[in-house]
């Protein structure tokens, strides 16, 4: 079932404004302080390909997503309701597609495992699954993008983070990446600012 964690509740969480409130009162542990609520989009659809096993289809028709820092949620009108935790999520963009604009996502239970995971057979064959998100209001759509890359950028990929290690001995072959030559409406954000090689006014940051 990894990526996907099915849960009957919204996990704990605190909105920015009582993050603020809390860091300025210095707090005896700043690791206690529950993750923070980064966006709240109700009457939201979601497509999981392939299915969720355990999860009807009807509950992902209608509900609402929470982008909280540790974790992406979707809560049913049935209160039934799944989490996915941000390193399983390897690419996150804006699509505009004839069918209708949504926020695509791919998932992989390897990046699960290289993060600690240890639900996930290390020997079985990994399996990426596909996430669309749909608000039901287009304009929430770079909102929850916002949120989902800045929330990404709080868990980066442990490879990344090998490689920054290595100093003088890592390097990157600029020959390798296209230059960007889109016009403002492809433009990325200041958060997912990370590569554009997504076409038709597709935003893209894997993570």
């Amino acid at each position: 079932m990894a990526p996907f964690t099915l849960i009957a509740e919204l996990p704990a969480h605190i909105s920015p404004e009582e993050h603020r409130n809390i860091v300025a009162s210095t707090p005896a542990s700043f690791a206690s302080i529950p993750p923070v609520l980064r966006h709240k989009e109700e009457n939201v659809s979601v497509t999981i390909d392939p299915p969720l096993e355990g999860f009807p289809a009807q509950d992902l028709a209608h509900g609402t997503l929470y982008i909280i820092e540790n974790a992406l949620v979707f809560l049913s009108k049935s209160g039934r309701g799944w989490s996915v935790e941000y390193p399983s999520i390897t690419l996150h963009a804006i699509s505009r597609a004839e069918s209708g604009p949504s926020i695509y996502c791919q998932l992989d239970e390897a990046a699960a495992l290289a993060n600690g995971d240890t639900t996930v057979d290390e020997e079985a064959d990994t399996e990426l699954k596909e996430l669309i998100i749909a608000p039901q209001d287009a304009a929430a759509l770079e909102p929850i993008f916002e949120a989902l890359s800045l929330c990404a950028s709080l868990h980066p990929d442990p490879a990344s983070a090998d490689m920054d290690e290595d100093g003088d001995d890592a390097f990157i072959d600029a020959g390798a990446f296209e230059t960007f030559n889109g016009d403002e409406n492809e433009e990325l954000s200041e958060v997912g600012r990370v590569r554009s090689d997504f076409i038709n006014n597709n935003r893209y940051a894997p993570y």
